[in-house]
């Protein structure tokens, strides 16, 4: 089932993850002395980027009822919308831009183009999904509650519907993760404080009906006779910035080699195996400088796990540091282009659907779901070759492993 030994799954000892986590230490000390003016600049770029295509972009939309404006209008809201919500909205919450000391940009003053507020975000995002990460039973955003994404998520009737969860999740993802913080589960079962659901209700509501108030009814109002036309491309802007937002975060956590953790292993877990946690459970999208920026650079959500607080534009340097410590320690950097990483999610996700006796893989070696039992009593220590100065770990049994289901698959056909 889910990892409950990360040092022995990953193959290092005590000794190498206390000196993985000093060597992570000395890239997060570096790149914190080094923040300045080119950083500042990049942020402020951002903003007056995103500004110019969402006011030009509701500025087309005046002349809405002609077709070809309203495609341009709807196309560069929904880019301001994603580059609001990846590259502003998600970053600064995380205070990536807070030792700049501008009101401006500073994590207690920003409240994003989102129906979740900011507030309750940060809760259920910052505090419980980064610290718990893959936790299964910690980190709601393992599933969302709604989706089966593991065979440890024991398979219900329900789960029959996982694909058509996940294409309504798509769709409506911002009020997907405005109820999240809401803990549905737990108001279902009654043991929730009533008191504070209510409270978050009311607050949840008041953030959305500003958001209704403001993408269905008082900007189309503005542009007069264009107003249905304008509130369609405003609707199409949101489900543009809504199935982005899905496709990026689903690439970052769900895809093969994004592994899961049991609560067990995280007793008196210091800040190195904090750090190993992050890089076993995160995936990295390929694609270049426009995939970065447009995924608010969640491109490395790797590096973003380990760093959730430092310059997102400084995650490119950072991540050839951290691939050559995956080298160093022989650990897989888990990374591939954004359509086979979100493919490889919603084949999961379809996978899942049925129950485990559908399935051909164990609960232990499988794509999606793994553990250290998978060794199977094999060697699980980080060996370097004298000669070559080869490290053999994590990442060459991965690979060994690969080959044999391969073959068993080769054998049962």
């Amino acid at each position: 089932m889910a990892i409950s030994d990360i040092k022995e799954y990953a193959h290092l000892t005590e000794a190498d993850i206390e000196t993985l986590g000093r060597e992570l230490d000395a890239i997060r000390r570096d790149v914190e002395e080094s923040r300045g003016e080119r950083d500042a600049r990049y942020v402020r770029n951002t903003i007056r980027l995103q500004r110019s295509l969402e006011i030009g972009g509701r500025a087309v939309l005046f002349g809405s009822r002609r077709r070809p404006l309203w495609l341009l209008g709807a196309g560069m809201l929904g880019v301001a919308k994603i580059i609001e919500n990846m590259e502003l909205g998600h970053n600064v919450m995380h205070g990536q831009w807070d030792w700049m000391n501008d009101p401006e940009v500073h994590s207690a003053n920003w409240e994003w183009d989102n129906a979740d507020p900011s507030a309750h975000w940060k809760q259920t995002h910052n505090y419980l999904h980064h610290k718990y990460t893959n936790i299964l039973g910690m980190d709601d955003d393992v599933g969302y509650g709604l989706l089966r994404v593991t065979r440890d998520q024991r398979w219900s009737p329900f789960n029959y519907g996982n694909i058509a969860y996940n294409a309504l999740l798509a769709l409506l993802f911002q009020y997907g993760v405005a109820i999240q913080h809401l803990e549905l589960g737990k108001v279902a079962k009654g043991r929730d404080d009533r008191e504070e659901t209510k409270r978050k209700l009311r607050e949840v509501g008041e953030k959305v009906g500003k958001q209704v108030l403001k993408d269905y009814v008082l900007f189309p109002a503005l542009t007069g006779k264009a107003w249905k036309s304008t509130m369609t491309a405003n609707m199409t802007a949101n489900v543009i910035r809504n199935l982005w937002t899905n496709a990026v975060i689903f690439c970052g956590h769900f895809p093969d080699g994004a592994e899961k953790f049991t609560k067990e292993d995280i007793e008196n877990e210091n800040q190195a195996q904090w750090y190993l946690r992050q890089m076993l459970g995160s995936a990295n999208i390929s694609g270049g400088r426009g995939m970065d920026f447009m995924t608010g650079n969640l491109s490395y959500q790797i590096e973003h796990h380990l760093f959730p607080d430092l310059p997102s534009n400084r995650y490119a340097e950072i991540a050839v540091r951290v691939r050559e410590l995956c080298e160093k320690y022989d650990l897989p950097y888990t990374t591939g282009p954004l359509l086979v990483q979100y493919a490889k999610s919603w084949r999961t996700i379809a996978k899942l659907s049925l129950p485990n006796k559908y399935l051909v893989d164990t609960v232990d070696d499988a794509p999606e779901t793994a553990s250290e039992r998978k060794w199977d009593g094999r060697e699980t220590v980080l060996v370097v070759d004298p000669a070559t100065g080869r490290a053999r770990g994590l990442r060459t049994a991965i690979l060994e492993s690969r080959k044999k289901r391969g073959l068993r698959r080769l054998v049962r056909r």
